[in-house]
């Protein structure tokens, strides 16, 4: 068959790359689990009891490599959140807690930047919260670590630095719904693809960036990142 023709040139696949391989990871979806800390959803305000996980979700094209990430406009309140990045190798519908950890590729340091204020207004107004969370370069992501290369973890210590002094300080043992159960959970809403992502939500001791603050977030055993804000 010929290869077809396109009134406008199809988006880049968006990638990151892989450690010890020169393949690199192509991402399909990035799916965000909220307040999946109890500690961070008593200082978000809300009572951290083991309620069924919820999700939002960022785009593909907000995904980006460490570096220079730019202050986004119609803000003055940009956060930071630590989170374990989960990169899904095998799709699936209605996956089994016991079978989940079988789809999963490998892992990954992630920051879901966050427009606080903006998240603030629209949670007061019942309202998505698409224009807080998915935003150019608000998902930056470093390599990942094949899970046939380091298992999978099931505790490590989280961090986030901002210009050297500690901010975010926990472990991903903390987490209220734990890998298996975020994607048991969510392969019931959505049918799960090769090539998604999972942000699995962050500790407590989110806080403000400005311009020329630099961030450095870690997980033990999996990496870490290191982004400037400009």
């Amino acid at each position: 068959m010929p290869e077809p023709s396109f009134v406008v040139a199809p988006p880049p696949i968006v990638s990151l790359p892989i450690v010890g391989l020169d393949a690199r990871f192509p991402i399909r979806r990035v799916f965000c689990v909220g307040r999946n800390y109890a500690a961070h959803a008593r200082e978000m305000g809300h009572d951290p009891d083991r309620e069924p996980p919820f999700f939002f979700q960022k785009n593909a094209g907000d995904v980006v490599s460490p570096g220079d990430i730019a202050y986004p406009p119609l803000t003055a309140d940009l956060h930071h959140e630590v989170e374990l990045v989960v990169a899904i190798g095998r799709g699936g519908k209605d996956i089994a807690i016991g079978a989940a950890l079988g789809h999963v590729y490998g892992y990954a340091v992630g920051l879901d930047l966050t427009r606080r204020d903006v998240q603030a207004d629209l949670k007061k107004a019942g309202r998505p919260w698409e224009t807080a969370k998915a935003f150019a370069e608000s998902a930056p992501v470093g390599a990942i670590q094949p899970a046939a290369a380091i298992g999978h973890p099931i505790s490590g210590r989280l961090t986030a630095k901002v210009d050297g002094a500690l901010r975010q300080d926990g472990d991903i043992a903390d987490m209220i719904w734990n890998v298996p159960e975020v994607i048991a959970h969510l392969s019931r809403w959505f049918v799960l693809e090769a090539g998604d992502l999972i942000f699995t939500g962050t500790p407590a001791g989110v806080g403000e960036l400005q311009r020329g603050n630099v961030v450095e977030a870690e997980i033990e055993t999996i990496g870490a990142l290191r982004v400037k804000i400009v």
